[in-house]
């Protein structure tokens, strides 16, 4: 049974990581989609803005082509070196304004996003006559060649579009041709917020899916726990309750076999041993069935039939026969209240008490103390015992039906694990309670409280 938990148990972990796998998959696979879409999104509706920028300001875009022109013509006559080139072009006098038009053209044409761009020039190449061509510079996309724009870094930008220029010219009898290219990159100010709000449904919908899947997870090994749980107490109580029978019984056997001899049918005192034996081992074994039947009652279901007593004699009187039955057990009375009269099932209590006093008993105790107190308007009763004491992670089981402490086979003593269950139930019915206080070979002490 424990191994096929365990195999069932590890079966559903691996179940759980798979789907959880799948799913987390399956977000982000619509996360990058999303991603895809966005980027798609963006460049199309950039792309709305002319690529030379001519709709943006025509002024501009002129001193932008004479720069252009002046740089290439003064570079063929020799006038201006490659790194003097790229530096008039990368510091023009109109980039601010350039900028800045572009960027309000962003804010009034595209006011749903907070965008961030910049233009690299990425290739001035001059073509002279048919000669090969004459490159200023011809570099992958950098920041540091950047024309226009705010962005300060291409690292977490998109590119959404490349222009190649063209520009025909003549100069000093030579013709040239002009071929330069620039890229557009944007970035969108949290872009990742704007996809997230997008996927907000799909996100629900699979952290839903997840939380469930871990509840049903959770809720199975539990389930799967109790079953175990249960199985081994009930295994657990069929070995006792077949222990308990096994000696009346034996014992029954036994006497009526001796009865069968005729020396012990014609001998009185022999024969009315025998019967006391019998009649003896027949009240155990309904005592034991009486016992099973009583406990598998819960408190709201057991009849009680109340009186007034004085608590203290009435504990007297159960600790004087207690002292009659274990007159080896030093049993003591600490009685600190007087005359407390409470109404209480006599028969029941007694029964409770005492399987306080022999659950003590059968743990090693030697000296037992029985003591009371008003505690806010409540009759404490404490026993205290110098028994093996019982492990604080076992304490809070000593009142679950069929439980026994591992260490209770003391003295080759057995137990149905019903004796504390029972007091539990009692006390219960008096709407008192009961717990426990104790430490490894140091005793317990059991409190019980009843109103006054």
């Amino acid at each position: 049974m424990k191994q096929r938990i365990n195999l069932l148990i590890a079966f559903s972990v691996v179940a759980f990581i798979v789907l959880t796998t799948v799913q987390c998959y399956l977000v982000k696979t619509t996360y990058d989609y999303k991603v895809a879409q966005f980027h798609t999104q963006i460049k199309n509706e950039i792309a709305q803005i002319t690529n030379n920028y001519s709709d943006i300001d025509s002024v501009l875009v002129s001193k932008k082509e004479a720069l252009y022109k002046s740089l290439s013509e003064n570079y063929i006559v020799g006038k201006n070196s490659k790194s003097v080139v790229k530096t008039g072009i990368l510091e023009n006098e109109y980039k601010d304004a350039l900028t800045q038009k572009i960027q309000r053209k962003f804010e009034r044409d595209l006011p749903n996003f907070k965008i961030d761009f910049a233009i690299v020039l990425n290739k001035f190449i001059l073509y002279k006559n048919a000669k090969k061509a004459d490159t200023i510079f011809s570099e992958k996309p950098f920041i540091e060649n950047k024309l226009y724009g705010n962005l300060a870094s291409l690292n977490h930008a998109f590119l959404v579009r490349s222009y190649v220029g063209t520009t025909n010219g003549s100069f000093e009898n030579q013709n040239y041709q002009l071929l330069t290219e620039d890229s557009m990159y944007v970035s969108v100010i949290d872009w990742e917020m704007i996809i997230l709000r997008r996927m907000t449904f799909i996100l629900i919908l699979s952290l839903f899916s997840i939380a469930t899947i871990i509840s049903l997870f959770v809720i199975a090994i539990k389930a799967l726990i109790k079953q175990k749980k249960v199985s081994d107490v009930k295994t657990d109580f069929i070995n006792n309750i077949t222990h308990e029978l096994k000696t009346p019984l034996a014992t029954l056997g036994i006497s009526t076999k001796i009865l069968e001899q005729k020396s012990i049918r014609d001998n009185d005192e022999n024969f009315n041993s025998i019967v006391n034996t019998i009649s003896r081992q027949n009240n155990r074994l309904q005592n034991l069935i009486d016992q099973v039947m009583a406990n598998s009652l819960a408190e709201n279901e057991i009849e009680l039939k109340k009186e007034k007593i004085e608590t203290e004699d009435f504990l007297l009187s159960i600790v004087n026969d207690f002292k009659i039955t274990f007159p080896k057990i030093n049993l003591k009375t600490d009685f600190q209240t007087q005359k407390t009269v409470l109404i209480l099932d006599k028969f029941h209590l007694t029964t409770a008490f005492l399987n306080v006093l022999e659950n003590a008993v059968k743990y090693g105790s030697k000296t037992i103390t029985v003591k009371t107190r008003i505690v806010e308007k409540q009759l404490s009763i404490i026993f205290e015992d110098d028994g093996i004491g019982i492990a604080k992670n076992k304490q809070s089981l000593l009142f679950e039906k069929f439980y026994r402490v591992e260490q209770g086979n003391l003295h080759n003593t057995k137990g149905l694990g019903l004796g504390l269950y029972y007091v539990d139930q009692i006390v219960k019915a008096h709407q008192g309670t009961v717990s426990v206080i104790s430490d490894l070979g140091k005793g317990a002490q059991f409190t019980i409280l009843l109103k006054v």
